[in-house]
């Protein structure tokens, strides 16, 4: 480690004694943050659920699917609200960073009774699209020209946009954009279905597994300096390419700021 960057990360070079005594130290905050985490994870098991009435429809590769055509098996669903609007270039690179890790984990969620797709507003050729661009072969679905998204606050009609009152997160806001990012849990019992959780803007954060290595290391996110977090983010064919957009640019020429929402 250079004396620069010791100096930049805040961090004293010690000895092994020293550096054990304080690895000890943190350790403890380490596993209390566990525990807190497993709680959560418990409450928001026993958190309470509503039915699902309406009976979205959905376009996929083989043409129309309902929602609990997406469930393929399991009894339960996560959806990944990804940001991709009709007539957009191409989709948000927070929600690639995101959603480039999907095909990786199919195949173990399964094993647990669980699917996961992707929803976007975009029309299925612009998704499928952008999907081979990008080499992913996990389940999309558009949901364009129903009230998905809507309902599950993802996207927002422009004159709530420029009336304040979008609601986002649970809150009444200003929020910029078009589209939102988030995720809903489903879950099927028989002929019905209910939907037990949603969550958006940082609470998306335990989705980012590179994230999560990254927040390891002494320079950890690296993002004080930058005008947003998440501005350094690219697509992954798009690193190196001094012409390409952030998530930011983006949605500014589709007509629509992203996935800085704390």
């Amino acid at each position: 480690m250079t004396t620069a960057t010791i100096e930049k990360t805040g961090a004293k070079v010690v000895s092994h004694a020293e550096w054990l005594a304080a690895r000890k130290q943190f350790l403890a905050k380490e596993k209390e943050l566990t525990h807190l985490r497993d709680e959560l994870a418990r409450l928001r098991r026993e958190l309470p659920r509503e039915k699902v009435e309406k009976n979205y429809v959905f376009e996929g590769p083989s043409g129309k699917v309902t929602l609990a055509d997406l469930f393929d098996g399991s009894s339960q669903l996560i959806v990944y609200h990804f940001m991709f609007g009709p007539e957009w270039k191409e989709g948000c690179p927070s929600c690639s960073f995101i959603a480039d890790q999907f095909d990786s984990i199919r195949s173990h969620m399964q094993q647990r009774d669980t699917n996961l797709v992707a929803v976007s507003r975009a029309t299925w050729p612009e998704i499928d699209a952008f999907k081979k661009r990008m080499g992913w072969k996990f389940p999309w679905a558009s949901s364009f020209g129903t009230d998905f998204n809507y309902d599950y606050k993802v996207s927002f009609n422009k004159s709530d946009i420029e009336s304040g009152k979008a609601i986002y997160n649970y809150e009444t806001s200003s929020f910029p954009s078009e589209e939102g990012p988030g995720a809903s849990v489903f879950y099927k019992q028989d002929a019905e279905i209910f939907h037990t959780y949603s969550t958006y803007g940082r609470g998306l954060d335990m989705m980012l597994n590179a994230y999560n290595f990254i927040d390891l290391t002494p320079k950890g996110r690296n993002e004080e300096g930058l005008p947003w977090p998440m501005a350094w983010v690219r697509h992954h064919d798009k690193y190196g390419d001094s012409t390409a957009r952030d998530a930011m640019m983006i949605i500014a020429q589709s007509k629509d700021s992203c996935c800085s929402e704390k």
